[in-house]
């Protein structure tokens, strides 16, 4: 299927019976927006990456065993940004986001 294109009769009739199973509740959630996106048009995916809080990056850290200086370092950012996160002053984005969501998943050996 080309990008932007509308979907192709299959895809319809998977996302319309997967519509149906979760408002039946034979689906949660989760499984039905993973099944969902594969079959939406581009312009109509979005990708969901929760947003860790000051206290998630400290602690993230903390069990990592590092200073900020280190932690900044294997993330290839500055330690006053480390800080800013986690105090809150500022919130992660772009790829900092991703790493973090990362480390939160599968431990900071994932990043290395």
């Amino acid at each position: 299927m080309p990008k932007n294109s509308p979907m192709s009769r299959l895809s319809e009739a998977l996302v319309e019976t997967a519509d149906g199973m979760l408002r039946i509740g034979l689906m949660d959630e989760k499984t039905h927006r993973e099944i969902t996106a594969r079959h939406l048009p581009e312009t109509e995916r979005t990708i969901e990456i929760p947003v860790p809080s000051g206290e998630d990056i400290r602690a993230m850290r903390e069990k990592a065993k590092l200073s900020q200086v280190i932690f900044a370092r294997r993330l290839n950012l500055t330690p006053g940004y480390i800080s800013q996160l986690e105090r809150g002053v500022k919130t992660p984005k772009g790829p900092a986001l991703v790493l973090l969501n990362l480390i939160r998943k599968r431990g900071i050996d994932a990043i290395s």
